[in-house]
C-alpha cells in the first residue's frame, strides 16, 4: 500500500508540475524530450481491451459516407436520405460542397497553429481551469481524473450564444475565428434542418430544442510524439453535444468505432466531418447513433483540427431534454430519462474521457 501512495503521490506531483509550466504538450516537445513522460502513457489495461477492439488500421471495405451538400434545394430528398442513413447506422459522415470557403477553412486551420505556436509566456495568459471562463487555453480538461495524459492542447473558445466580444480572443487568430464562427453556425442550422427532415419532422424542430442555439469552437493542437505507440491524441469518447462539426488538416489520426473495429476517418480536401452527439442520439432514442472515435499519437505533426460543438455550455438552459415524443410509439418506448444540459454536461465533464458514455447513466430503469 505504501508504495500505490507513493507512486499516486508521484503521478499527482507530475500532474501539477505539467498543469503549472501552463505551457501544454507542445512545451514538453519543445523541451527536446525523446521519451514521453510517465503521465501520459497507457496503462496496461487499455492494450488488453485492445485484443478484442484493434487500435490499428483495419483492412476493411467499410468507409465512411460523404454527403454531398450541393444544390440541396434541388436534391433535398437524396441529400436527406444520405444524411439518415448516416446518422442512423454510423453517426459520423463528411460533408462536401457545404459553402465555406476554401479560404476560410485554410486560414482557420493555420491561424491555430499559429497559436498554438505563441511563445509559452503569450498563452500562459489564456491558460486556465475555470469551468464558465469562455476563452482558455488548456490541455486536457479532464487532467486529474484521466487514467492517463492526452498528447494535445486546446484552445476552447465559446461563440455563443451570447457573441463573444472579439477582444477576448487572441489577436493570432481574431478575425477568422469570428468569420468561421458564424459560416459554421449556418451550416449548423442547415444541417439541423436535414437531421429534423431525416427523422421526419419538421425541417425547423430540432431548431426549436435550441440545439444550434450555442456553439463551442475548439482548435486541438497535436505536436508530433516520439513514442505514439504509448500514448493517444485523444482516447476513445463520443461527443456529449447535439452535434459536432470537425475540420482537420492532412495529417489524420481520426478514427471511428465501427462494428467493433477502428476505421480511419481520412482527411478529404475541403470536407467537414460530422458527427452525432450523445444529446441528438438521447432525444432521437437511439434512431441516431453518437458513436466513440479516438484520436491516434503520430510521429507526424503537429496535427491541427477545429471541432465545433453544439451545445449550452456556459449558459446552459434549464429546459428539460428527452426523446421526442413524435418518434415514440408503444414499439419504441423511451430509451432515455429527461435530464437538463447542467446535469448532463455537469456528469460528463465530471467523468472525462474515461472511455465510457455518459448516456448509460441516462437510460430509463427497466
Amino acid at each position: 500500500m505504501v508504495s500505490d501512495n507513493s507512486s499516486n503521490q508521484d503521478r499527482l506531483q507530475q500532474l501539477k508540475a505539467f498543469d503549472e509550466s501552463k505551457a501544454g504538450v507542445k512545451g514538453i516537445v519543445d523541451a527536446g524530450i525523446t521519451k514521453i513522460p510517465p503521465i501520459f502513457v497507457r496503462p496496461p489495461a487499455d492494450y488488453a481491451c485492445e485484443d478484442q477492439v484493434s487500435g490499428k488500421t483495419t483492412k476493411t471495405h467499410f468507409s465512411i459516407p460523404v454527403v454531398d451538400l450541393a444544390d440541396t434545394a434541388g436534391r433535398r430528398p437524396e441529400v436527406i436520405d444520405g444524411v439518415r442513413r448516416a446518422a442512423e447506422s454510423v453517426g459520423f459522415f463528411q460533408v462536401v460542397n457545404h459553402g465555406i470557403p476554401k479560404r476560410v477553412l485554410e486560414g482557420m486551420l493555420e491561424a491555430a497553429r499559429g497559436f498554438h505556436e505563441l511563445p509559452r509566456e503569450a498563452k500562459a495568459e489564456y491558460y486556465s481551469r475555470e469551468l464558465m471562463r469562455k476563452v482558455k487555453f488548456g490541455s486536457n480538461f479532464d487532467l486529474y481524473q484521466s487514467r492517463f495524459v492526452n498528447w494535445r492542447d486546446t484552445l476552447f473558445c465559446v461563440m455563443g450564444p451570447e457573441p463573444l466580444d472579439p477582444q477576448e480572443l487572441p489577436l493570432v487568430c481574431r478575425d477568422i475565428t469570428m468569420e468561421y464562427s458564424d459560416q459554421v453556425h449556418k451550416l449548423g442550422v442547415t444541417l439541423f434542418e436535414l437531421l429534423s427532415e431525416a427523422l421526419g419532422l419538421k425541417p425547423d424542430h430540432l431548431l426549436e430544442l435550441d440545439c444550434a442555439k450555442g456553439h463551442l469552437i475548439l482548435s486541438h493542437y497535436y505536436p508530433p510524439c516520439p513514442e505514439p505507440e504509448l500514448t493517444l491524441g485523444t482516447t476513445k469518447h463520443s461527443d456529449p453535444d447535439f452535434l459536432t462539426i470537425l475540420l482537420q488538416d492532412h495529417i489524420g489520426g481520426l478514427q471511428v468505432l465501427c462494428q467493433n473495429q477502428w476505421i480511419d476517418v481520412p482527411p478529404v480536401p475541403g470536407a467537414l466531418v460530422v458527427n452525432i452527439g450523445d444529446l441528438l442520439q438521447l432525444i432521437s432514442n437511439d434512431r441516431f447513433k453518437s458513436v466513440e472515435h479516438q484520436v491516434l499519437a503520430n510521429l507526424e505533426g503537429p496535427r491541427v483540427s477545429i471541432a465545433c460543438f453544439f451545445t449550452l455550455h456556459v449558459y446552459p438552459s434549464t429546459r428539460l431534454y428527452g426523446p421526442i415524443n413524435e418518434l415514440l410509439s408503444e414499439n419504441r418506448p423511451p430509451v432515455y430519462k429527461e435530464t437538463s444540459l447542467q446535469d448532463f454536461i455537469a456528469y460528463s465533464y465530471g467523468k472525462g474521457l474515461d472511455g465510457n458514455s455518459a448516456l448509460t447513466h441516462f437510460k430509463c430503469q427497466r
